[in-house]
């Protein structure tokens, strides 16, 4: 951290979603300190994942809560209650080119225009959402991968040539490559699936996270630490050999500077390609070391799910 020093802000909310906020004061030398916000309330509901639309608004995902929407001012609560959501466990969230909101739930799918709901497919358990090139969704589940063009569904199991039915995450790559990632890693190119596991240099097989840089680099958290795949080679950080802060790695984010971040079950590392710096609820403001996402913004504001909502800004 910048000088070493951090400016916490706690935010409150009522019943209503309003909050009020108290403010940490710091000498005028932490004015390029990082600033940490924590948005928390028991009407929140435990956080799981997290999305930023093109507008910039935050979308949270909750456990047996529904969904949040945050416009930087106002919150918004989508539930069973007064939406189209099927279920208020929400796990995946993810925006179309049309603006349209796609959320994975435990049973099944819904999409918000703004306006209408649509339900989809209910017999489902909605780890993850990635959408293509041309509009197909592909959902990841706790039986296979569903591909869905608009009109049609098509269904992928590992009988189909990948690594596991449990698919945790999907990232699609700018060759429009879909890497699927669960029990190992499997990629398909539309045609042929090719699956990776720890006797190919995978740290672990149990893979929760995938994420994908400017040089096409693939990023996976796993059970057993960080790998990095360039396409040949296979390389693996873990807390024995690098600055990794554990090596239960539930979410991988890539800022606007190329920086890498992995949330672990100790706390979030970040990677600058050379250095290492750990943050957790003693040296910052994180309200929990085990963090369930991390989303960047367009700003490079870092947000983080430990349950709360903690807003890194640097």
């Amino acid at each position: 951290m910048k000088n070493q020093i951090s400016k916490l802000v706690f935010c409150a909310f009522t019943a209503t979603i309003a909050f009020s906020c108290e403010k940490e004061t710091t000498s005028p030398t932490a004015i390029t300190a990082p600033t940490w916000i924590t948005y928390n309330a028991d009407t929140m509901g435990l956080v799981r994942t997290i999305s930023i639309d093109a507008q910039g608004n935050k979308w949270f995902g909750t456990q047996d809560d529904g969904v949040l929407k945050f416009d930087g001012t106002h919150w918004t609560k989508y539930n069973t209650y007064n939406s189209g959501l099927p279920n208020n466990w929400v796990l995946s969230i993810a925006f179309d080119a049309k603006g349209n909101k796609w959320f994975g739930t435990e049973e099944g799918v819904s999409k918000f225009d703004g306006t209408h709901w649509t339900a989809y497919t209910d017999k489902y358990w909605i780890n993850a959402i990635a959408i293509d090139a041309q509009g197909n969704k592909w959902f990841g589940t706790e039986e296979g991968v569903l591909k869905f063009n608009g009109i049609n569904w098509t269904t992928y199991a590992n009988t189909s040539g990948f690594s596991d039915n449990w698919v945790n995450d999907i990232a699609i790559d700018a060759q429009d490559i879909k890497w699927v990632v669960g029990g190992g890693v499997s990629k398909f190119d539309g045609k042929n699936w090719v699956t990776y596991t720890n006797t190919n240099g995978l740290a672990s097989n149990t893979v929760y996270a995938v994420a994908i840089d400017v040089k096409g680099n693939k990023w996976f958290g796993t059970a057993g630490g960080v790998s990095k795949f360039d396409g040949t080679n296979w390389t693996t950080y873990n807390t024995s050999n690098s600055g990794l802060a554990g090596n239960v790695v539930n979410a991988v984010a890539i800022d606007n500077q190329g920086n890498k971040w992995f949330g672990t079950d100790q706390g979030v590392s970040k990677l600058d390609g050379t250095n290492w710096i750990t943050y957790n609820t003693f040296n910052s403001g994180l309200t929990g070391n085990y963090i369930f996402d991390i989303a960047v913004d367009a700003l490079g504001n870092k947000w983080f799910a430990t349950g709360e909502v903690v807003e890194l800004k640097d």
